[in-house]
Order: C-alpha cells, then structure tokens, then sequence
C-alpha cells in the first residue's frame, strides 16, 4: 500500500546575526515538513530522505558544513543544499535554498568563505559564500567547466580539474560529415561503465588565486592521454596538497588502451610547482594506490595501496612513505582488514581510518611510532567518514535501519554524539523492522554472518514468506549500509523476512574469504547461499513453501543460477542486470582485469 505524502509549505525563518548586520535565512528541511499517513517504508518514503555527506570542520575548529540532497518525486528532480552547525552539536541551518544546487563544498583556508562547485551561471564553476550563505560570487569562469577543486594552504592557488580533448571524433576527422554519428575505434576503453569515451580526459590545473577570480591556470598534465582522477569513480580525494603549498599529490594510471584495460596498477604522483618536475613515489607496487594524504608536518605522506596487479577487490592496505629516510611501509601488514579514508592527526604522530570487521564499518586509529592499531568505534552501524580535530572526531554514520547523520566520537573511549537529524521527523512516523544478526555454519564446517531482517509489525505467530538476497559486486560485503536501491527495511515493510548472508567472497571476514570467490563463481559462494536459507528456514515463522531470490549485477547472476540448482527450494527469483552469458560478458567487460582475474579470461 502507497504510503501518501502530504507536504506543507511552510518555510520558517530565522535571524542569524552577522558581525556587520542581521540577516534572514530561511531554514528550508522539507523533510521537516513531511507527514505519513501509515508507519511503513515505501518508495515515496525512502525518496523522501534527505542524504547526508561531504562534512567539512572550519579552520578555527567551531563550525562543520555538509551537503544534504533532497529528491521532489512530483517534478522528478533533485537538489542539494548546503548546512552549517556548530562543531559541539546545535541547530543545522540551510544556509542556500537555491535551485541550482551546491556541491563539493570547503573551507577557504583562512575560514572566512566557503567555496562550492554551482552551475548557476550555466555550467559548473568555483564560487565563494559568506559562512552565513549570503554573498555568493562566481570566482572562476573556466571553458568547459570545473569538476572539483581545492585551495592550496595559504589559499593563493587552487587546483582544479576539468576535461580536456585529446582525441579525435568522426567529425573532427571529416569535417564534411557534421552530422555524423559513427565511431571509429582502433583501441579499447572507448566505453567505460555506463558512457562512451568522449574524447577528453580529466587533468589536474593549477591557477593563481587573488580572493576574487583566478589567473595563469596551466594544465599540469598537458598532453597526456591519462585521468585524474580516475574514471569511473575518481574525486577529488585523489588529489592533494603539501602543506607547504609547493607539491601536489595525485593519483594515475598512466596507461592507455588495451594496457589500460589490463592492469589496476595505478600511482601516486608528486608534482612540484616550482621545478614543474612529476615523481613517482610508489614505483615497484603494482595493484591500485590511491588517495594520498600528506601529514600536517610535512614529513610524511600516505595513501591507500593494494598488493596484485589486476585484482580490484585486494585488501587495501595503508602504506605511509618517510620522506627524510624514504622509508616506504605498509603498517597493515598484520592487520587483515582494509583501510579507507585516512585522515592524520593534527600533531602528525597518528592516521585515523575507516575499516569494515565483520560487515561493520567503524573507525580505527593508527600510532605511527609503534605501528599500533587500535579500534575507536563499535556497534551495528557502518561509519563512512572520520575528521579529526583536538581529542575528538567527526564522522559519519548509517545503519539499515538509519540513513547517514553526523556524528561527533570522543577519540578515546569511542562515546558517540548524534549532531545532525536530518531526518528525525520521519524516524518518528516510521516503525522498522528488526534486525538480526545470525551466524550459520556454512557446508566446509566454518561460520558465516547472516543478516534477518524482520517486517516492521512482526507477529511470532504467524508465517512469513521469505526473501533470499544475493549481493553483487561480487566483492563488496553485505554490511550495514543504508540502500536507497535495495533498502532491507522497504522489502521487509511488505511482511517478508529479508535473509541477507556475507557469503564466500564478500570483504571484512579477513583476506581468504575474500579471495575465496575468484574463479569459482558457481561453486563453495552458491552453497553458503543455500546454507543461509536453511538455517532461517526452519524457523516456525518462515513459510518455507514461499521463498525468494533477488539480486543484481553478480547477485543477479546468482539468481540465475540458483533457478537451476535450487531443488525445489525457491518459488520466484527476481534478477536484475544479471550476468547470463561468461562468454558475452568478457567479450563487453570494458575493464578486462577484471574478467581475467575472477573468471579466468
């Protein structure tokens, strides 16, 4: 049954003082403004969520912006938007309401300005606003448009990306024929996910900044046919600055074509803007290396490195290179998780960074002296982002059952703090469903996690069919994650038990369960499936005559599968985007490594 929205259009506003005036601000959550008229999750709900991220702490410590985008189903569009709040917790203010939308916004240097990527004047440029939102000014006017971008520390430059045409089209190559369609391709990689190459690459520019307009921008990779950030999924992440403002870090896979295809082995290079010079500083490492951080001093730098050429879901490991010793180490040597978004400490002697432990995301802590590593975070919950500042971090946080908020965590006993809500108004109209964590003895006699997920109104008493969920990716684990695509809380919401396991293959159950997968699609994962469906099955509220099996991408492979060798197990599968043709798939899969490493080529 469709849960109806009825959305009133009531726009309050505040005043917010300013050092040189008062000014109104119009405080516009339209989730704040939503009523249900039923307690369960449906697609309108679910759309209506705000969706928190891109949290950034002012300079002087007291303030944290972070971008919220919302979705108007009616006019099929969506918006972003842009609130600030003080660091220790306090009202959430939307300092834009424009209908162009804001992105990727920080920080100026001296914490006096926020910039912020908008298309208002036509496509997406630099522009600056007061921390209160008001006086907004277009600061670049690049052709083209602008991608991303940063300050550099004494915010006198600024480095941004944009595209740019190296390749030829049909129609540069025979002007006589403007209007024609065709492609000529004599390489690989002329499609890339989900879009044709079209003939530019992302670079790196650096540009002088006045306070007011940039100048003298160059292209730090003129000529090159390469990308950065990396395509398809790059940011600005990729790319950072040195303290001292003279070098830029960036990531790179300086390979083209059928080499391209090929091979993960990207880089980490420093480029020097005095000497113009370009180093290479993870030479003789061969997998994906990505994402480098300088520390605050200046001394050392780290990044995120996987070990295997070719293997995408490798452990991501956390190497930091001494460049006074030019000592290269990876500190995650003995430690059988991975390491994501690291964020050092003011004083440079500590690496905070994300790391999924048995499909949980929590935060962990790097002492770089002794190489200890300690966990800061725990509980069911994914964190997906961690700031430090003093003895206290800013993170963000999601669970099935809650989308991501921010949140503030004492960096020594890993009390937590809710700062941001969002969306607090439809938390207390909805009832979720319960969620269970199970573990199943799988058919090799080991224990996997199994995720039951209950309907909102469950009755003991009665019986329920059942839905087998089947992950895709096929490396990725099934986790705490807060989907707005397969969302356990909107399938359960329709009085199904969601029976959701991290199977063979799935990250965050150490290195030989995930690797576990590659070459044995149909094989030891398949059984951990059936594994999973016959423990929950059994329970005297499971209807086991009305099973299901639903999946996407490798999940929907699964399914497929499964309809062949499932006994009489299940009674409707829903695949979508499912592998169903190994030879078809190598023949399309525009990233070869990855076909040639999990099924053999």
């Amino acid at each position: 049954m469709r849960n109806i929205l009825f959305i009133s259009g009531i726009v309050i506003s505040i005043l917010v003082t300013s050092c040189s005036s008062e000014q109104v601000v119009e405080i516009n959550n339209p989730v704040d403004q939503i009523e249900l008229t039923s307690d369960i999750m449906t697609p309108e709900v679910l759309w209506s969520f705000g969706r928190v991220s891109g949290v950034e702490i002012s300079p002087d410590r007291t303030t944290i912006l972070f971008g919220v985008s919302f979705y108007n189903m009616g006019e099929n569009r969506g918006n972003r938007e842009i609130f600030v709040m003080p660091v220790e917790g306090g009202k959430a203010i939307n300092i834009t309401n424009t209908e162009s939308g804001e992105y990727s916004a920080i920080w100026r240097p001296d914490g006096k300005k926020i910039g912020f990527l908008s298309a208002e004047s036509g496509e997406l440029q630099i522009w600056e606003m007061n921390p209160d939102g008001s006086g907004r000014t277009q600061i670049s006017n690049v052709e083209g448009g602008v991608n991303g971008f940063k300050y550099s520390p004494d915010q006198s430059k600024i480095v941004y990306i944009k595209d740019v045409k190296l390749d030829k089209s049909v129609v540069d190559m025979y002007p006589d024929l403007p209007k024609a369609e065709a492609r000529i391709e004599t390489d690989l990689m002329y499609r890339h996910w989900d879009r044709w190459h079209d003939y530019t690459y992302s670079h790196v520019f650096i540009a002088d900044f006045n306070g007011a307009s940039l100048s003298n921008s160059y292209d730090i990779m003129e000529g090159e046919r390469y990308d950065t950030p990396m395509k398809p999924f790059g940011g600005m992440e990729q790319i950072n600055w040195s303290p001292d403002g003279q070098e830029i870090a960036y990531t790179c896979k300086k390979k083209v074509g059928k080499q391209y295809t090929l091979s993960t082995n990207s880089a980490i290079y420093l480029y020097n803007l005095n000497t113009k010079e370009t180093k290479n500083i993870t030479e003789g490492l061969k997998g994906y290396d990505v994402n480098a951080v300088y520390s605050p001093d200046g001394k050392m730098i780290a990044w995120e490195s996987m070990e295997r050429d070719g293997y995408e879901s490798d452990q991501n490991r956390l190497f930091i290179l001494d460049f006074e010793s030019g000592e290269r180490k990876d500190y995650t040597a003995d430690f059988d998780q991975d390491a994501h978004g690291l964020a050092w400490t003011e004083d440079s002697k500590s690496v905070y960074f994300i790391s999924d432990y048995h499909a949980r995301f929590q935060i962990y802590n790097l002492i770089i002296e002794s190489g200890e590593i300690n966990q800061i975070t725990d509980g069911v919950h994914n964190y997906r982002s961690v700031h430090p500042y003093g003895d206290k971090l800013i993170g963000t946080k999601q669970s099935m059952t809650k989308p991501t908020e921010v949140f503030a965590v004492n960096s020594e006993t890993g009390e937590e703090t809710q700062l941001s809500f969002i969306n607090k108004n439809l938390h207390k109209q909805l009832t979720y469903g319960k969620v269970e964590e199970r573990w199943v003895k799988t058919t090799d006699n080991k224990d996997m996690l199994v995720w039951v997920i209950y309907p909102p109104h469950f009755d003991p008493n009665k019986k329920y069919p059942a839905l087998l969920y089947f992950q895709g990716g096929p490396h990725g684990s099934v986790s705490q994650f807060y989907s707005y695509r397969w969302n356990f809380q909107m399938m359960a919401a329709n009085d199904y038990i969601i029976v959701a396991p991290n199977r063979r293959g799935l990250p965050s159950f150490g290195k030989e369960w995930n690797d576990q997968i590659s070459g044995d699609y149909g094989g030891q994962n398949m059984k951990d499936y059936f594994s999973a469906i016959d423990a929950v099955s059994k329970e005297p509220f499971v209807d086991e005559n009305n099973l299901g099996a639903v999946g996407a991408s490798y999940g929907g492979f699964s399914v497929f599968w499964i309809a062949g060798h499932h006994k009489g197990r299940f009674d409707a599968f829903i695949a979508h985007d499912g592998i169903f043709n190994f030879e078809d798939m190598y023949l399309e899969t525009e990233e070869m490594f990855f076909v040639n490493w999990d099924i053999g080529g």
